[in-house]
């Protein structure tokens, strides 16, 4: 018999009832140290006071009044993250994946505009997450994901995560743009280069394709700048945001520039709840907090020790860990033993992490976790990667 919740999620035998900080607790009352971060969601932590006022504020003027009028926390964070982007124009979404939506159908648009409608398709990269609707599904091309729900929608095309020859052979009259994560999260924290960044920007302008990045979980201050794409010294066109641009209440984006989206008049996209007076509270609550002097250079810093920490794990456990990747607090443990059941050992020890492809192990901290916290949770992985060490048939596995 099917249960009450549809059993599409493989979930482990936790029930959490609170949060704070850095910690989840159990409803059997034990205290977890949280680097899954609800999957790069809960940026500044849980019960961040800020943010929690900032709610309880606005919970009591106004919920929800619809697109059909101003919403003036929406114009207040549309200007921020323009201020602070690539970007002139903001759209407001519930979750990453309409954020990608809305970007697909601006890359479109945007050719439709200029008298091309038959360039349509978009090049995405192998390894790639932009969601689960039927659209980003395609986009992704992950078999795992897409079994099932064919036919495949069209209007995708897939090259190698890197490879530059690649991508210029697979444009063809009616692409119309390049999809990429800077760093792909689900895909097991593969993270490209700056150089590979700036030479999609240079194909784009070639033949006239629009570049778009998917920053919903490298983005906002993970890799210990605003986004991801920073580092490289690229502007996209087109992006999407979402996650820690809340820190746990549901709210994407899609940013983009002029150009790019000006025909995006009335009636050409919409949504119901999107940029809700409550997530447009959260989220100016967050950029509060990440604009703030000197947090995105502690995270940055953090980051750098915490690396620096988990690489000697690494070298240490050899036949546990094969590499260290990520950026800032964005890290993948690419793992010689299979990656869940170490999820599950981890978790017995008190920390939380979330599998990812290509065997890793991606550790999430919360963007305020300290030095002390983020110690903590390295001492666990390094018991836990000694006992499987030690483990009968370690060392063949090396």
């Amino acid at each position: 018999m099917i249960p009450a919740v549809l059993p599409s999620y493989a979930r482990a035998d936790l029930a959490i009832d609170r949060g704070e900080g850095c910690y989840l607790y159990g409803t059997d009352g034990r205290r977890y140290l949280d680097f899954t971060s609800g999957i790069a969601v809960t940026a500044l932590g849980h019960c961040h006071p800020h943010l929690v006022k900032a709610l309880q504020e606005q919970a009591g003027k106004l919920w929800h009044c619809s697109n059909l009028f101003r919403v003036p926390g929406q114009e207040k964070l549309a200007e921020r993250l323009v201020k602070h982007s690539f970007a002139d124009t903001v759209f407001f979404t519930n979750s990453g994946v309409e954020a990608l939506e809305c970007s697909i159908k601006i890359v479109r648009h945007y050719h439709y505009d200029a008298g091309h409608p038959d360039r349509y398709r978009i090049i995405t990269c192998d390894g790639a997450f932009h969601g689960r609707s039927l659209a980003t599904l395609a986009a992704g091309r992950n078999e795992k994901y897409l079994k099932g729900f064919g036919p495949i929608v069209d209007g995708f095309d897939q090259v190698a995560l890197g490879n530059l020859n690649e991508m210029r052979a697979a444009i063809r009259p009616d692409t119309a743009a390049i999809l990429v994560e800077p760093i792909q999260g689900e895909g097991g924290i593969r993270a490209t280069t700056p150089e590979y960044l700036r030479a999609l920007r240079e194909i784009c302008d070639e033949f006239g394709l629009l570049l778009m990045f998917d920053e919903v979980q490298c983005g906002m201050g993970r890799t210990g700048k605003l986004f991801a794409h920073e580092w490289a010294g690229v502007k996209p066109d087109v992006m999407a945001l979402a996650k820690g641009l809340g820190s746990g209440f549901p709210v994407g984006a899609c940013l983009a520039t002029e150009r790019a989206a000006k025909s995006m008049t009335a009636g050409t996209h919409g949504s119901t709840f999107g940029g809700n007076p409550l997530a447009m509270a959260a989220a100016n609550a967050v950029l509060d907090v990440m604009l703030g002097n000197g947090f995105l250079e502690g995270v940055d810093a953090r980051g750098r020790r915490f690396h620096e920490r988990l690489a000697g794990i690494v070298k240490r456990h050899p036949s546990v860990f094969a590499e260290l990747r990520g950026q800032g607090l964005l890290v993948g443990l690419k793992c010689v033993v299979p990656n869940n059941p170490l999820v599950d050992a981890l978790r017995a020890e008190g920390l939380l992490t979330v599998g990812a492809g290509e065997n890793v192990v991606r550790v999430l901290p919360p963007l305020i976790a300290t030095d002390e916290e983020l110690e903590e949770g390295a001492r666990i992985i390094e018991r836990v990667a000694a006992r499987q060490a030690a483990a009968p048939g370690a060392a063949g596995r090396a």
